[in-house]
């Protein structure tokens, strides 16, 4: 009995007096927002009395029952270094903090992005000493509930070693803010490639939301692992009733010789991620087998692999001949095949890929997926054979809402900042048209949760890429869909901006590397919005129309200096025009009077007009003087693809 009272009082005096911690976030070189109360936080024992010393600042507090103490410094003006310095049973030291502004970027993989990928990075390392700009950078994380504590993060100094792993977006926007007003700039990072809006968004706001609580109404409170266990079994079904055989590594090591039988395989089609075919949230390692004919004159000669991007590593074969592995998902993967390895008649690739997250398989350009030989190319688009061997045992941030807002977001909460900083929206193009309620419903929630009022919420509207090839308005395109809610979601959520960057994407690849516009196009409407310098930060605006005999003639806002268009002869490209009939013709355009007028000879009762409705719209130029794009619009309000389409639990 008397050893059980020792071990019981030794176990209580440890948990008594725990040690004082603070966030993450509160650590050396940090940047703290300027001109508004700054909170401070962390965990102690039960009662323990907090003493918090910083610049000219003396603040007590005392933690409560639970341990859990905060305390809000007085505002403070841009400036630094300073030291700040927390005393409880135990002292903390925080060393070089400034004040500043401080900005969260968030978002998926081209907020991920990193200074390293962007263009001209080697010119980028020569202009990139700038001590006042710090990076914070969250670790990947989620919870099904909200979390507290990061998972890990540390403030980085910008310099010539530093910056090829800050967001490119964030980077270049801190550049641009700093090269005008000469103060400390902070960027807290939290990014996570291929994910939904809705895993940013807490439990709390879709309950009180009519389009989603009955969604979340079936959302079980479960753990991670939890979480796990249901998602692999959900997942292991669902792949094993479509290709009717166990998931299984047996047998793999004849997969990729000629001889083997795929004929029981499914097939999907690439390249196209297998996500969005017949195996979502699939991630694990996974063959693909295509069987191609060579002729006689090309037997025994040596040949030309192109597979376009393959997410994320692959290693390829070539009738059970190893011929080529690449890594990263983003790189074109192009491997010669030598001589004596096709045979006349029947030949097999085989592609072993292990996916990490996200999109998985074959993906990229179609006409980069091809083999050339000495007399033709094949191309190798269509259908492959497939067989999924193991199943990778993570949960995806996609496999439930919130995950990533208890993880990423929630314990952030309540770090003092100026704004966000959000590159988000590919993931949801399947949703565009509930991207209305979604995207704004997520302003708002972070906006509630951090109770610091509507802090500017500024965003990019997606650029340009052929995802599902060709669009117009005939056929339709989600893409045009989602850039036409993220402009709904400006012109009704208050304290929000958007840039528009159509003209900066890349057709043939998700990823553009040209980040600097787009830090600069946010840092434009920051200094008009928030810092009130007198520049231009908005592109042409679509306000009204009027239909003059066969010619509808658009007025736009934000008009700067007034429209122009970079093309010699003044042609505006990116119109379509259509009448009753709701048939679409592309449309002749051009600026007169700082409108724009537009035709069809074909279309002689026009009554409606789009500007950039493609998954591409890099054809678009019309500007302003200022060079800014305008942001791309419809005046009709006929059927879209993604009416129908909701959010649900898989």
């Amino acid at each position: 009995m008397k050893l059980l009272f020792s071990l019981f009082f030794f176990v209580f005096t440890i948990f008594s007096y725990a040690n004082v911690e603070l966030p993450l976030l509160f650590s050396d070189g940090m940047v703290l927002q300027r001109n508004k109360p700054i909170p401070v936080w962390g965990w102690a024992s039960a009662n323990e009395k907090i003493v918090i010393h910083f610049n000219n600042q003396i603040v007590k507090t005392k933690a409560n029952k639970s341990g859990k103490w905060k305390a809000n410094l007085k505002p403070e003006i841009a400036g630094g270094p300073y030291v700040l310095s927390i005393k409880g049973e135990n002292a903390i030291t925080i060393n070089d903090v400034l004040v500043g502004e401080v900005w969260i970027c968030s978002g998926q993989s081209n907020m991920q992005f990193t200074v390293n990928r962007a263009k001209n990075f080697k010119e980028e390392l020569k202009d990139a000493n700038y001590p006042m700009i710090r990076h914070f950078l969250v670790e990947k994380g989620m919870g099904s509930i909200p979390k507290s504590k990061l998972k890990s993060g540390n403030w980085e100094i910008c310099d010539k070693t530093t910056v090829g792993g800050f967001s490119a977006v964030g980077y270049f926007f801190a550049k641009k803010i700093y090269s005008e007003l000469k103060i400390p700039v902070g960027l807290i990072h939290s990014s996570w490639g291929g994910t939904h809006v809705e895993t940013w968004t807490s439990r709390d706001a879709f309950e009180g939301s009519d389009e989603f609580k009955s969604m979340i109404a079936k959302m079980p409170n479960i753990d991670i692992e939890s979480l796990l266990e249901e998602q692999m079994q959900l997942i292991t079904d669902k792949v094993e009733k479509v290709q009717g055989s166990k998931v299984s590594f047996e047998n793999e090591s004849t997969y990729k010789n000629v001889g083997y039988s795929d004929a029981n395989w499914p097939e999907i089609h690439a390249p196209e991620y297998w996500e969005s075919q017949q195996f979502p949230n699939l991630d694990g390692t996974v063959w693909m087998r295509k069987t191609i004919t060579i002729s006689k004159e090309d037997a025994n000669k040596e040949g030309y692999l192109e597979l376009a991007k393959i997410d994320d590593q692959d290693s390829t074969y070539v009738n059970g001949t190893f011929v080529g592995t690449t890594r990263r998902y983003d790189e074109k993967r192009a491997y010669n095949v030598p001589a004596n390895v096709l045979k006349a008649g029947k030949n097999v690739i085989a592609i072993r890929i292990f996916d990490y997250a996200g999109g998985g398989g074959i993906w990229g350009d179609a006409s980069d997926l091809k083999l050339t030989t000495q007399n033709e190319v094949l191309s190798l688009v269509g259908n492959w054979k497939i067989k999924v061997v193991d199943i990778r045992s993570q949960v995806s941030p996609n496999s439930y809402p919130s995950l990533l807002y208890n993880a990423m977001i929630s314990p952030l909460i309540p770090y003092a900042f100026q704004g966000v900083l959000w590159y988000q929206g590919e993931a949801n193009v399947y949703r565009s048209e509930q991207y209305k309620k979604a995207f704004p419903l997520m302003i708002k929630d972070w906006r509630t949760k951090w109770n610091q009022g509507d802090f500017p919420f500024y965003f990019v509207q997606l650029s340009s890429y052929d995802e599902f090839g060709g669009n117009d308005s005939n056929t339709g395109s989600k893409w045009a869909e989602l850039r036409e809610a993220q402009s709904y979601t400006l012109q009704t959520v208050s304290n929000t901006g958007m840039a528009v960057t159509t003209d900066i994407g890349n057709a043939k690849d998700i990823h553009p590397i040209n980040k600097q516009d787009v830090g600069k196009r946010l840092a434009a409407v920051a200094l008009n919005k928030v810092y009130a310098k007198d520049v231009v930060f908005s592109g042409p605006t679509f306000k009204s129309m009027e239909v003059k005999e066969n010619k509808i003639i658009a007025t736009f806002d934000n008009l700067g200096s007034g429209l122009m268009t970079p093309d010699k002869y003044g042609y505006i490209k990116g119109f379509e025009i259509a009448g009753a009939d709701k048939v679409f013709h592309f449309a002749k355009a051009y600026i007169k009077d700082n409108k724009v007028v537009i035709y069809n000879k074909n279309v002689s009762n026009p009554v409606t007009i789009r500007y950039g409705w493609a998954d591409d719209a890099g054809d678009c130029n019309l500007y302003n003087k200022e060079h800014f794009p305008a942001s791309p619009f419809r005046t009709d309000t006929w059927e879209t693809l993604t009416k129908d389409v909701k959010y649900s639990l898989n």
